[in-house]
């Protein structure tokens, strides 16, 4: 569809008004005299002024004979050569002659003047001139009505109606009702504000769907971590009620009921921790302190944090990385990540197991594995590991005491630094969590002074 542009179209109205006109006033001029000429209009002007004169000069100097028949008859004849009429009339506004009873009126075009004769008005006369352009002029106001007329629909049909169409949508829109079709237009500049506020209704249409989405995602979270702080809270306050009532009497009952109490604040503290991150990540979105990282510091203070937990199972944690393994992003946030990998392989995976970590430099990446000895996933766990709160059949029970986030929250971390998390199965069994994040560029790494 060809475009017109709003100038453009403005300058055609305006010569259409100014041409339509014109069109019907030469059109009614050869109506009238069969010639496209001008030069016949402008001599029958002058010979309408010759008239009028030569009729002036003859009823001024005839004023003794205006009420003779004879008199009258020779100025009817002139008269009529002419295509004028007359009417005498006497100082008292009493009519003596009249050459067409039937001219009469304020419309037709006349010439008026007054006999006066030593100092004595003697009557006054009215020459009634013969039709000139008058059709023609007629005509032309017509063509500038029509003109007028057909621009003002043009005006509706190219303008006006896309806008008021495009008003339309905007409130259906505000309504909530996003099927709207946004309407055509020739015109460039509408069309360019038709696709500017159809890419502005889409974008709106998918902020609003992830925002109801993100929105139900939330109240599923707090409604499930909610839950989850229910079981350690009524443990945590049975045993604190034992304590207080004294059911526990020896010195080794009163220790059970304190390690079981601190485990239960434990889990506490891991839910509260991961539904802050978790909220925080999705919600906050702050921006990453993009300083230089090293991700084999990184996986090493996981490593060690998670090192009480894996001797009371005696598992093995060994790591396998090259230097050089520098990224830009927030330390906190990926050792957060780290911790989290490290957490799941070391509750799923049997006592006396063994966890495997690799970081190598693969191009412009950085490539991470965690492989663990444990169960490894079910084909069911694979495709939902990463969904919040999932937990798989084997975990259902809490036993292993995880939240149901703290996958989610590493992969999230991983891709807001720019790099993807994947989870599988390890050919020789156990579970495999495969991942990667751009590596920083060696002229950075050197500025920053690394």
């Amino acid at each position: 569809m060809r475009s017109l542009r709003i100038r453009t179209f403005t300058m055609l109205c305006f010569v259409f008004i100014l041409t339509l006109p014109w069109i019907f006033f030469v059109a009614a001029h050869f109506m009238e005299t069969k010639t496209l000429s001008f030069e016949r209009g402008r001599l029958q002007n002058k010979t309408l002024q010759r008239n009028i004169s030569e009729m002036i000069q003859r009823i001024e100097s005839d004023t003794d004979q205006w009420t003779d028949p004879d008199w009258q008859d020779q100025l009817y004849s002139a008269l009529r050569e002419a295509k004028m009429d007359v009417l005498i009339q006497s100082a008292a506004d009493q009519e003596i002659y009249r050459s067409n009873p039937e001219r009469r009126g304020t419309n037709l075009s006349t010439e008026r003047f007054s006999v006066i004769q030593d100092g004595r008005l003697l009557g006054r006369v009215i020459l009634y001139l013969p039709k000139s352009n008058q059709f023609q002029v007629m005509s032309a106001f017509v063509g500038l009505l029509l003109a007028i007329f057909i621009v003002g629909m043009e005006m509706r049909r190219f303008v006006l109606k896309p806008l008021e169409k495009m008003g339309n949508a905007a409130r259906r829109i505000a309504t909530g009702d996003w099927d709207v079709r946004l309407p055509m237009s020739k015109v460039t500049e509408i069309a360019e504000v038709r696709d500017g506020f159809d890419v502005m209704v889409k974008g709106l249409e998918k902020s609003f769907r992830k925002q109801a989405e993100l929105e139900e995602e939330r109240r599923f979270v707090i409604a499930a971590v909610a839950h989850d702080l229910r079981t350690p809270l009524f443990a945590l306050r049975g045993y604190l009620d034992g304590l207080e009532q004294g059911i526990a009497q020896s010195p080794e009952k009163m220790a059970q009921y304190v390690s079981v109490c601190k485990d239960k604040s434990a889990q506490l503290d891991r839910l509260v921790e991961d539904l802050f991150t978790f909220t925080k990540m999705e919600y906050v979105e702050s921006e990453l302190n993009n300083k230089t990282v090293d991700v084999n510091q990184v996986i090493r203070n996981s490593m060690d944090s998670l090192s009480p937990l894996a001797q009371q199972k005696g598992i093995s944690i060994s790591s396998h990385v090259t230097d050089g393994c520098i990224i830009h992003g927030d330390m906190h946030l990926l050792e957060r990540a780290m911790n989290n990998l490290l957490d799941n392989a070391v509750r799923h995976t049997p006592a006396g197991g063994d966890i495997e970590v690799q970081c190598n430099k693969v191009g412009n990446k950085l490539k991470f594995t965690i492989c663990d000895t444990g169960p490894g996933f079910s084909a069911e766990e694979l495709e939902r590991v990463f969904e919040p709160l999932y937990r798989g059949e084997a975990s259902r029970s809490r036993s292993t005491g995880g939240s149901g986030l703290g996958l989610t929250i590493s992969q999230r971390i991983v891709r807001q630094h720019g790099g993807e998390l994947n989870a599988s199965n390890h050919p020789e069994g156990g579970a495999l969590l495969e991942g990667w994040l751009p590596a920083a560029a060696s002229e950075q790494i050197d500025s920053d002074g690394l």
